[in-house]
């Protein structure tokens, strides 16, 4: 913890505790909302997590404030709703998010490039 007791400015190689956390964070994360998709009857094909831990130098030392996930996910056939709800419904049921003491934003947005469009119905007129 000497990078923060000092300031927080001597470059170090390596990973540091918030680093670990962000990584634990993301990870866990995209396994939720993996499992709230799969429950709403959706299979994703894939979901990129990126956690952004922002640190402060309070009173009782260096203090994780906020962390902010940045969600891209491919899912096949899946309304925009459903995808925020299964989203939000994974903010609220992750572990590592239950676990911090910390404010947790996020944007999660559907990748529709890789997915392939959801198949209209048509209309079939039989001549007879």
């Amino acid at each position: 913890m000497a990078l923060f007791a000092a300031g927080g400015d001597i470059k170090r190689q390596g990973t540091n505790p918030p680093e670990l956390v962000a990584a634990a964070h993301a990870g866990s994360f995209s396994v939720t909302l993996a499992n709230e998709l799969g429950v709403a009857g959706y299979r994703p094909r894939q979901i990129d997590t990126t956690a952004t831990v922002t640190m402060e130098d309070m009173a009782a030392g260096w203090t994780m404030t906020q962390i902010h996930l940045d969600v891209i996910a491919a899912v096949p056939r899946v309304a925009e709703c459903d995808f925020v709800d299964a989203a939000l419904r994974a903010k609220a049921n992750c572990p590592i998010s239950r676990a911090l003491n910390a404010n947790i934003s996020m944007r999660a947005k559907l990748n529709r490039r890789d997915v392939p469009p959801r198949v209209k119905p048509r209309r079939i007129v039989k001549n007879t």
